[in-house]
């Protein structure tokens, strides 16, 4: 039976991960129910769309009831049109009367307000709560200890692979430093630094390509970044579609992740990668990934299975040239690399939201 669904991200603009995740749950659910999108601007979509490759043709923007300028009347009489809505969450819990709530913590929460009778009667509209890995799911928890979250891990699209491989080390993330306290936050500046120091070394006939999406506001502080590169074998891939970055992938023989270096994880495990859409993507097209012990990568990597993790600085490198110089590690690699990203798929994804509605 076909139901009324709406979904609700107040970050839509912002072209990440967690964007990406919210919009998959709306193409998916499409295919079978009347899906509404609470959002007042039609290019974001649109761009989203492109940028992510998403099939959103039968997605209904219709107009954010979710907005502090729209009435709390008004915002409740709105809900109640609806059998189901997902609602992306920065802690706080919405009041609707839709028939079903469900909420997605894309990253670790600090603050859920849990003990006042407002509270209460929100989280009794609550039907689920689901997270992006298990990461994200297992401190969440520790903050609702009465309500069961579980894990529905993002949802990887891989294209076939082609493995044209060349002697790349490839790193694709966004460029942010407006909206969290970390200058640095996917730490390219790191791993800039990182491949400086072997090229210092002798290391010959590689390079380092950073695929990263920049918003205008960035764009000088970036562009800094860019600079510190000079005159090394580092190249720029900047705002690429989903398609072009296949193709850094399919060139790509490893992969490297840094969030979280340097950061206290314990105080703001925000600031590791919550999941790793990317990684996953990579590993598909067969790269080796090389990345941090933090976060969702330990949930995407074992170490010396599908690739390699690291704790310091050091060992990035020492991994990296290790797999650099074993042609048969690197191919071992790659190959349960390529088998790791499947689990991954979007049709799991779909199909664990398509059960979600149903229950």
């Amino acid at each position: 039976m076909s139901m009324k669904i709406g979904i609700y991200d107040p970050y839509l603009d912002d072209l990440g991960g967690g964007e990406k995740y919210m919009m998959t749950i709306a193409e998916c659910l499409s295919k079978e129910h009347e899906v509404s999108v609470f959002w007042d601007h039609e290019e974001d979509l649109q761009e989203l769309t492109q940028r992510f490759s998403l099939d959103l043709k039968k997605v209904t923007l219709t107009k954010n009831i979710f907005s502090p300028d729209v009435g709390w009347i008004e915002k409740i009489l709105e809900t109640k049109k609806y059998d189901a809505i997902f609602y992306l969450s920065d802690g706080s819990l919405p009041f609707v009367l839709a028939k079903r709530l469900f909420i997605h913590l894309q990253q670790p929460v600090k603050y859920i307000r849990t003990t006042s009778w407002k509270d209460k009667i929100k989280f009794s509209q609550v039907k689920g709560i689901f997270c992006n890995s298990q990461f994200t799911a297992s401190f969440n928890q520790s903050k609702l200890s009465q309500h069961k979250i579980f894990v529905i891990y993002p949802p990887v699209e891989l294209f076939p692979a082609e493995l044209t491989k060349e002697n790349i080390i490839l790193h694709v993330g966004r460029f942010r430093v407006k909206k969290v306290n970390a200058q640095d936050y996917k730490k390219q500046g790191i791993m800039i630094e990182t491949f400086k120091k072997m090229v210092d070394k002798k290391l010959k006939d590689w390079k380092f390509v950073i695929a990263a999406s920049v918003k205008h506001q960035d764009k000088d502080q970036f562009a800094l970044l860019q600079e510190s590169a000079k005159g090394y074998p580092i190249e720029f891939c900047v705002n690429k579609k989903n398609k072009e970055l296949w193709q850094l992938y399919n060139k790509a023989k490893i992969y490297w992740h840094a969030s979280g270096y340097g950061e206290d994880l314990t105080e703001h495990p925000e600031y590791a990668e919550h999941f790793g859409i990317a990684t996953v993507e990579a590993m598909g097209a067969g790269a080796v990934p090389v990345v941090i012990n933090a976060g969702g990568q330990k949930e995407i990597v074992t170490d010396g299975e599908n690739g390699l993790v690291w704790n310091t600085l050091e060992e990035l490198a020492e991994k990296t040239i290790k797999v650099m110089e074993h042609e048969k590690t690197w191919k071992k690699l790659s190959d349960q690399a390529r088998i790791r990203a499947k689990y991954f798929s979007k049709e799991a994804f779909s199909k664990r939201i398509h059960e979600l509605v149903v229950k």
